[in-house]
């Protein structure tokens, strides 16, 4: 059987996978399969963690939320300041309200005490509307 000569495609593919595994160490950056199957699993790594820093950011801005919450009164927890801004419908993320509570605690406390007021005032109503007599 005649050898075949290899065209320039298959070079040029080579080369480009190489380019991405450079950075890689020892047979990792030099040998063509270990780096298909190397850079197959930084793809998933990067993939993996790009959702794991999602999860961890969160897990952050909870934190320290709740941590700010909890030195301005004793019985309030995290868990009560989010139901209670959904309950009057204020419509900010954790990230938004970590970022308050990190940079302006006062405008947090105000938040956190208004909520407690209009919750306390509908408690006394009794949770009915207010009818205006005319």
């Amino acid at each position: 059987m005649t050898r075949i000569r290899r065209g320039y495609i298959a070079r040029r593919r080579k080369t480009k996978i190489r380019l991405f595994a450079s950075s890689f160490r020892g047979s990792h950056s030099k040998l063509t399969r270990t780096i298909i199957q190397q850079k197959i699993r930084a793809l998933v790594s990067a993939q993996r963690d790009r959702d794991r820093q999602k999860r961890n950011f969160r897990r952050l801005w909870i934190s320290r939320i709740n941590a700010v919450i909890r030195t301005n009164s004793v019985s309030y927890s995290y868990s009560k300041l989010i139901n209670n801004l959904y309950k009057r419908q204020l419509l900010l993320n954790r990230k938004i309200l970590a970022q308050i509570a990190l940079l302006n605690r006062n405008c947090l406390y105000m938040i956190s005490n208004d909520i407690l007021n209009k919750i306390n005032k509908n408690k006394e109503i009794g949770n009915k509307p207010i009818e205006f007599v005319t």
